[in-house]
């Protein structure tokens, strides 16, 4: 079994559930464009909803590629293990399956919230290719992306015309959303080229790949040994790369992730503590509650209460 046979994600359906559930009017914000290509102003939704919906605050995955631009505010949200700040002219990529929070928002933030399935994209570019052509896609991406005045006068056109193709309803037209986010891509580019040519040194790219590597093998994979050899390097140099590059030893990332995948095993599944324990590598349920607890303050069940009482 996979993590991805028993940890449940928002797909498309479950993501226009989440937005009624919040104070959304469907037929407003929700096309038959929905399961393939979404678009909304930011400000709509903060003052549409009583932000920040419980699905927001804790950790979990959806089934599409998305982007958050700002054109006013401010933000902090997480992508797997890191949290990012950002402001205005900045852009937010988040690849599909990634786990992800929205911990702030500020009351004044402006601009759009995208989700978009890469079959959208691939029946003109081979997945491979696009791949090449946007690195922000990409799963290891760096997810920040500011642009500069001058683009922005370009980008936002750009966003209006897909939002307007979006709203038509029945007449949206897929060619069209598919050609303004290739320009959109194309013009974001040249940025995200500088803004991860900031950080990718070599200890920036092991460290990378290693919560690449947690990410795809935390189920199975609990010793840093194993992905040491996995990343073909040392455990000492592993973990003195991640020393560097995050402040934190390889182990205490190790023990984030698994966390993390606690956390959202206890809010999206009905598992039991003991069935958690099992899956996350704590054989015992004692050990794996003294775990939790040590991390959150919390036991594994009072958690579950807290962020989704109906399990």
């Amino acid at each position: 079994m996979t993590k991805e046979d028993f940890i449940s994600t928002f797909n498309p359906s479950e993501l226009a559930s989440e937005l009624s559930r919040g104070g959304f009017q469907l037929p407003s914000f929700i096309t038959p464009a929905h399961h393939v290509f979404h678009i909304n102003r930011i400000e709509d939704y903060i003052h549409a909803v009583n932000f920040p919906l419980p699905s927001d605050l804790h950790p979990r995955r959806i089934t599409l590629y998305n982007f958050f631009f700002l054109t006013k505010g401010s933000s902090i949200r997480s992508k797997g293990l890191d949290k990012y700040q950002f402001g205005a002219n900045t852009f937010f990529f988040l690849p599909a399956y990634e786990i992800m929070t929205h911990e702030f928002i500020s009351e004044d933030a402006e601009g759009y919230y995208c989700h978009f399935s890469l079959d959208l994209l691939v029946s003109d570019y081979k997945l491979k290719d696009l791949l090449n052509d946007f690195p922000f896609l990409n799963f290891n991406c760096y997810p920040l992306v500011t642009i500069n005045d001058e683009s922005k006068e370009c980008i936002l056109p750009l966003l209006n015309r897909l939002e307007k193709e979006y709203k038509a309803g029945e007449q949206c037209r897929y060619e069209i959303l598919r050609a303004y986010l290739i320009a959109l891509f194309t013009e974001i580019k040249p940025f995200a080229t500088i803004s991860s040519s900031l950080s990718h040194n070599s200890a920036y790219q092991i460290t990378e790949q290693f919560k690449k590597a947690l990410s795809q093998h935390i189920y199975q994979k609990q010793k840093i040994t194993d992905y040491a050899e996995m990343l073909a390097v040392t455990p000492n140099h592993l973990n003195k790369c991640v020393k560097t590059v995050t402040g934190k030893s390889a182990h205490e990332l190790l023990s984030d992730m698994v966390l993390l995948e606690a956390k959202v095993l206890l809010k999206q599944t009905s598992l039991s503590v003991s069935e958690i324990a099992y899956q996350i590598g704590r054989s015992e349920v004692s050990d794996f509650a003294r775990f939790f607890k040590s991390k959150t303050g919390m036991k594994p069940g009072e958690y579950r209460k807290m962020v989704n009482p109906e399990i």
